[in-house]
């Protein structure tokens, strides 16, 4: 099998982001930085004259602005896809880690310990959340085998890619920035993953790092 190349890219900033507010699944669009960041990062990918096959992106509305930009810019369609969404928080969804804390102290105390089986009451385990990325990861290595193209997604997405690639185990802390609008480039061939480059943020003036 050929090599295929990603570019992964985590949304720009939204006002959750900014209120350190998990988002989940709610549908929250980018504030007046992401949308400079998308322009900031629609512009680099052009000047670079970085060549992509596809580009592939959440349905939620923070990825679909943020890869609009480089779609205008780089005159390639966006593809949605329901699989790329950001992991399903359940009852955190919509608090902030001190809200939880406070409020339901049992969901904050199995998310904190990592127990990779615990949904979060109604929402996505993280050994579910993984099998859910990976698999679709596949199948775009696959269709795209031999190409580089671009995805658009999540912090917990590309967390639960560099994990694999790494070898990490989903138990441990993350040890690795997630910036918003960062270009994050991997590969796959023959069923394996290894990370190029992680968290390029040269075309930013200031990027927060994912929760």
């Amino acid at each position: 099998m050929h090599t295929t190349r990603f570019c992964l890219i985590r949304h720009g900033e939204t006002d959750w982001n900014r209120e350190r507010r998990l988002q989940g699944h709610l549908d929250i669009p980018l504030n007046s930085h992401g949308l400079q960041q998308a322009e900031q990062l629609a512009n680099a990918l052009a000047r670079r004259q970085l060549q992509f096959a596809a580009l592939h992106v959440s349905e939620l509305n923070r990825a679909r602005q943020t890869a609009s930009a480089i779609s205008q810019r780089l005159g390639l369609p966006l593809q949605t896809h329901p699989a790329l969404k950001e992991r399903h928080y359940g009852a955190l969804q919509g608090r902030t880690f001190d809200e939880a804390r406070q409020h339901i102290p049992h969901v904050y105390r199995l998310h904190q310990e990592r127990d990779v089986h615990f949904d979060l009451q109604g929402g996505e385990s993280l050994h579910g959340f993984q099998q859910r990325i990976m698999h679709f990861m596949q199948q775009l290595a696959e269709r795209h085998s031999g190409q580089q193209i671009l995805v658009v997604s999540h912090g917990g997405v590309l967390e639960m890619v560099h994990r694999t690639a790494s070898g990490q185990g989903l138990s441990g802390a993350r040890d690795f920035p997630i910036p918003n609008a960062a270009l994050n480039w991997i590969r796959y061939r023959d069923g394996e993953w290894e990370i190029e480059k992680w968290a390029d943020e040269t075309h930013l003036d200031n990027s927060l790092d994912e929760l």
